[in-house]
């Protein structure tokens, strides 16, 4: 984990995010907390991570989602070599999926 980051203020900025309860909720908090041009940025290296996984091309993904060579190439690099937060996050949505398709 990046020792730059783990501050009380980040601590704090996680401990809101996790007492958010739905979508909705998110929204309302994103859309105060972050710009438009941020939540779109995040949102859109979130579609290029998932992209990568099932194996799209750079040019692909380039024009599904707008997203710059650079940017396709900074979310490869994480999901190669980062804390593997991406796949926890996609295995946990995959698996709140096939629960959902269970009820």
């Amino acid at each position: 984990m990046n020792k730059k980051i783990h501050t009380e203020a980040v601590d704090q900025l996680f401990e809101a995010v996790l007492s958010l309860r739905n979508k909705e909720e998110c929204y309302t908090f994103f859309e105060d907390v972050c710009t438009i041009n941020e939540l779109l940025s995040l949102s859109q290296r979130f579609e290029v991570a998932k992209m990568l996984r099932e194996k799209k091309t750079y040019l692909e993904i380039s024009e599904k989602t707008g997203a710059s060579t650079a940017t396709i190439s900074r979310v490869n690099r994480s999901l190669s070599y980062g804390n593997d937060g991406y796949e926890m996050v996609f295995a946990r949505m995959e698996g709140k999926t096939e629960e959902e398709g269970e009820e």
